[in-house]
């Protein structure tokens, strides 16, 4: 008689033999299987906790803004808030929220939302064109203003003020009452102000296009050089090492 353990007498056991090796097995096994999946899974979302900590390293800004900051009327990725993320080079996140035609009263509704959805370490405020060409009284667009900077800084934001100037034509008392408006607003709330944001741009026809209001894209870069000086210590106060950007 043969002795020892026959081959292939595993697979003339009866089935519920068989099934019991094979659990026998996987109880075994099962540690080291459950081991394996949490090191595949660990390592799977490596990379994106890696990017959820940088992004919360960076500082994030929310432009709040009409036409000037929307780059309107030339190519998407040549205004100014694109050039200032291109040199920011990724060490900040740039949230550009301004529409075409954007008044104080439709930024200063939509604000809540973004400061909830992004939560700006920044807020630039660029509004006003479309309230001065509107003839909206000074003291409604300032009330308007004044609930978005309260806004942005109980939301925990510092508030950049980036002022504009309208046309001539609407009279100088009209002008003077509301360009007031952001010098009152920045020494009320102790805010850094870029007085206007088109200076050495408005006055050279070749910066402008047709319609005497819009820049061209060739003025862009311009305008990011008003900001700039504003920006760049908010910045810094807020963790970004822009002493190692060159300026375009």
């Amino acid at each position: 008689m043969a002795k020892g353990f026959p081959v292939g007498a595993l697979g003339r056991q009866p089935a519920y033999r068989l099934a019991g090796h094979w659990l026998t097995v996987v109880w075994l096994a099962a540690p080291w299987l459950l081991a394996l999946g949490l090191l595949v899974l660990g390592l799977s979302t490596l990379p994106s906790t890696a990017q959820a900590a940088q992004d919360s390293d960076r500082p994030v800004l929310l432009v709040m803004g009409d036409s000037l900051s929307a780059a309107y009327g030339i190519e998407q990725g040549t205004g100014w808030v694109s050039l200032l993320q291109a040199r920011l080079d990724g060490k900040a996140r740039v949230i550009n929220a301004s529409i075409s035609g954007e008044t104080s009263r439709g930024a200063a509704a939509r604000l809540p939302d973004l400061l909830g959805q992004h939560e700006p370490d920044i807020v630039l405020l660029e509004l006003g064109g479309n309230d001065g060409l509107r003839g909206l009284p000074p003291g409604q667009f300032e009330a308007n203003m004044a609930d978005m900077i309260e806004a942005s800084q109980a939301a925990g934001a510092e508030v950049l003020l980036l002022g504009i100037d309208i046309p001539p034509n609407y009279g100088r008392a009209y002008r003077d009452a509301f360009t007031s408006v952001y010098t009152r607003l920045a020494n009320d709330y102790d805010l850094l102000l870029v007085p206007f944001l088109l200076e050495g741009v408005a006055l050279e026809n070749e910066l402008m296009q047709s319609d005497g209001i819009h820049p061209t894209a060739e003025a862009q870069p311009r305008i990011l050089e008003n900001v700039w000086p504003k920006l760049a210590p908010l910045l810094e106060a807020n963790g970004a090492v822009v002493a190692e950007i060159g300026q375009d």
